[in-house]
């Protein structure tokens, strides 16, 4: 499968950051590589089914999407930095589950594909099967290497492009999309506005929390900025809040507490789903189980028999690893009750690890020798996530005690996980816990800052055999009954269902009709679509009739309103794509069509209007068009024939002047000044390339020269015999098609001399159809 990146080097408006330069992709046994090139990308192949869809189409398609990429359905790389915690597992858990329902046909795990040998190599696969109905997709987007989410931000606009043409390579549109985590849920809301898909969000952790917890913590506003992007993330939150359709949290304190410091009113859109938990894997210990890891734990220990408290954390300075520690070694009769284990994520060299996670881990290491705690605490490098299990397992049958002193605490998986183990818990009263064990009836909540509270909670839990007996059991039973995948998963797919009911979607509506039609149709309105009654009810036919397969967009000097008030007056059928204001703007739909924010602010480098303006306040022959024809990407005016000196001077005096615009003259008598890179023809590339049209199926057509650069840019084009004289000297040129028929019937003549339903890709050396990628 091929991906192409897309050239735009511009950002919407939702994603912070600039983008640097954008590899072009070529093909790759395991998957897709990037290939730094200068050369301008290829076109993208037509949409073959080579991603193992499954035959039918009845149930639902979930594309769930987690930015950061390090994600794997084998051996899950838990810890390995703050950015492969319970979210990882929380979406891998959460395919799993989703797929296992009948109403379910297919789910995706969309994430950012990894090229680097300092990931494993897996990473770097285009495809990994979770389940019979369940892949992991990893589309390419930024540099191969591996980078942390909060540098992901300014490449976020590639991965929008590039889930588009995964979607229109499998040729199918989602019929749902959920984004987790702040960067996922802003690439969400964009997927789903763009195909019409309803958008869900989960935030995992909140960004006005992690900075207000951060600072009781003692870290400075300005630092928490510069190594968090804080404030770019908590804008993220707000804006996917404000769009989504529903918001899955985990716990109602997430909801009235978390969410609650948040301008956004998503109060009404918001859902409580608890996460669930593995019971297959997350199980009490046997009679006479034996547990190989153990070893590994035992080496550090003098005493291994003593009870186990046991921690299961990333190095985040979040987690207050620090914290524990402190209140271990500061509590003498803890010391002497039980042995510390901290399961604190893979690592093989310090050095290996990021700046934070290397001062959580060499903070761990001072504070065990200040508290002279050698014997006493088990800190092992390596560990896989069947080994986790274990240790819980391991941790109960000495009859010890799972703790999370985090200083807040969205959720809380790993709790789940300990109960379903039949482990006990001490855990933070920050955040989701309180809930999990009001549910569980199986631990203590202490406060995360108080080191002597967290010493307090743990000898409570250690020091009563019979009560810990009662706790190991009510937490089996909790964790059965509040907190399985099955039961999520049921209820996730009501709230699908609810809020699709209120957002319906076809697979025939626009803007999918951009994923699944195999032809594009562009037209200019005036003098081409209308301007002859029966040849426009001849076209809107032939559309009715070919709607399944055409993509119909219309490109036209109209602004956004008029264009769809002259378009409804003539009987045309709303088109998916409204290229308009000379293609300075572009929109995909109908009713209330979504703009393209990507070419705006693509179109916007080095626009200077208010420059231009001065600039040909005085010349000659030129006069302003009223208001309602300006837009804020092109200036419009009037020309006086005998007064002015010619389109060639008009873009020598603009030069002159140091200012850069595209300037495009039509019927004699008007004249656009647009930014340098914004035209017809432009705007017609970039949605071919966005979504995926290769130019064997593209058509377009016009009648005038403010469709000069669109008719020059296809390898297709229809200009109507009722064409302007500025149009006179493409005759002759490749590929263009002169109509003998005017107005709309031009159209469908060009149509049938191009064989455009026919029309196929065509090996340049062989003739044969191009094979595609």
């Amino acid at each position: 499968m091929k991906f192409l990146q897309p050239r735009s080097s511009s950002v919407t408006r939702e994603f912070a950051g600039q983008s640097g330069a954008r590899p072009v992709i070529s093909a790759h046994p395991g998957g897709a590589v990037a290939v730094p090139t200068r050369a301008p990308a290829p076109a993208p192949s037509p949409a073959p089914r080579d991603l193992e869809a499954v035959e039918s189409k009845d149930g639902l398609y979930i594309c769930l999407i987690s930015a950061h990429g390090l994600i794997r359905g084998e051996n899950p790389e838990l810890g390995r930095d703050a950015d492969t915690g319970g979210q990882v597992l929380y979406v891998l858990e959460l395919a799993r589950a989703l797929s296992r329902h009948p109403a379910v046909d297919r789910v995706e795990l969309i994430t950012r594909q990894i090229l680097s040998t300092n990931v494993a190599p897996e990473y770097g696969d285009h495809l990994e099967q979770l389940t019979d109905k369940a892949w992991i997709v990893r589309v390419p987007f930024g540099p191969h290497r591996y980078l942390h989410k909060e540098s992901l931000w300014p490449y976020l606009p590639q991965l929008v492009d590039n889930a588009l043409l995964h979607f229109r390579q499998l040729g199918r549109v989602p019929d749902v999309v959920h984004g987790h985590y702040p960067d996922a849920g802003v690439v969400g809301l964009r997927l789903g506005k763009l195909l019409g898909s309803p958008v869900i969000y989960t935030g995992h952790s909140l960004g006005r929390v992690k900075r207000q917890r951060l600072i009781e913590n003692g870290m400075s506003a300005k630092t928490i900025e510069n190594r968090y992007n804080i404030t770019r993330r908590i804008n993220a939150e707000e804006s996917v809040l404000e769009g989504a359709d529903l918001v899955i949290a985990s716990t109602s304190q997430e909801v009235a507490e978390q969410y609650g410091l948040y301008n956004a009113n998503a109060t009404r859109r918001m859902v409580v789903n608890a996460p669930g938990v593995n019971l297959d894997r997350f199980r009490p210990p046997k009679r006479m189980e034996q547990f190989s890891f153990s070893e590994e734990i035992d080496r550090f220990l003098n005493t291994p028999k003593k009870p186990l408290i046991l921690a299961v954390q990333r190095p985040d300075e979040r987690k207050n690893l620090a914290g524990l520690i402190r209140a271990y070694g500061e509590n003498e009769e803890l010391r002497e009750r039980a042995n510390l284990a901290l399961l604190i994520g893979a690592r093989d060299d310090l050095a290996d690890l990021g700046k934070a996670q290397r001062a959580v881990i060499n903070e761990m290491l001072y504070l065990i020798d200040r508290y002279d705690l050698y014997g006493r605490v088990a800190y092992p490098k390596d560990h896989t996530p069947e080994e986790v299990a274990e240790v819980y397992r391991l941790a109960a049958r000495r009859h010890g005690v799972f703790v999370n002193p985090a200083l807040t605490e969205p959720f809380g998986l790993t709790l789940i996980e300990a109960a379903a183990s039949g482990l006990p818990v001490v855990a933070t009263n920050d955040g989701g816990p309180g809930e999990i064990v009001e549910k569980c009836r199986n631990g203590v909540l202490v406060d995360p800052l108080d080191t002597s509270d967290i010493a307090d909670g743990l000898l409570d839990v250690l020091s009563d055999s019979a009560e810990w007996r009662r706790r190991s059991r009510a937490g089996v039973r909790g964790a059965e009954a509040f907190f399985s995948w099955t039961g999520h998963a049921k209820r996730y797919l009501k709230d699908v269902n609810r809020i699709r009911r209120k957002r319906p979607m076809t697979p025939a509506a626009p803007p999918a009709r951009m994923v699944l039609a195999d032809r594009l149709l562009v037209c200019d309105i005036d003098n081409t679509l209308i301007g002859d009654h029966s040849a426009s009810e001849e076209f809107a036919s032939w559309l009715e009739a070919n709607r399944d397969r055409v993509a119909f967009g219309v490109a036209s000097g109209r602004s956004l309103k008029s264009a769809l008030g002259i378009l409804s007056r003539w009987s045309i059928p709303a088109p998916d794509l409204l290229i308009t204001s000379v293609g300075s703007e572009i929109h995909y739909g109908r009713g209330r069509p979504v703009e393209d924010l990507e070419w705006r602010r693509r179109i916007d480098h080095e626009w200077d209007r208010a420059g231009l303006e001065r600039s040909l306040r005085f010349v000659p022959g030129l006069r302003l068009q009223p208001k309602q024809h300006q837009r804020p990407h092109k200036l419009s005016y009037f020309v006086d024939e005998d007064d002015w000196q010619g389109i060639a001077n008009l873009r020598r005096h603009i030069r002159d002047s140091g200012l850069r615009a595209t300037v495009i003259y039509s019927h004699q008598e008007y004249l656009d000044v647009l930014p340098a890179r914004a035209s017809k023809g432009g705007a017609v590339k970039h949605v071919t390339q966005r979504w995926g049209f290769t130019p064997g199926q593209l058509l377009v057509a016009g009648d005038s020269g403010n469709d000069a650069l669109m008719l020059k840019a296809a390898e297709r084009a229809v200009i109507v015999s009722n064409f302007s004289p500025e149009l006179r000297r493409l005759s002759g040129r490749e590929g263009i098609y002169f109509a003998e028929a005017s107005h709309a019937r031009g159209i469908l003549e060009g149509i049938e001399h191009f064989r455009f339903l026919d029309a196929v890709d065509r090996d340049p050396k062989t003739g044969s159809q191009a094979k595609v990628q």
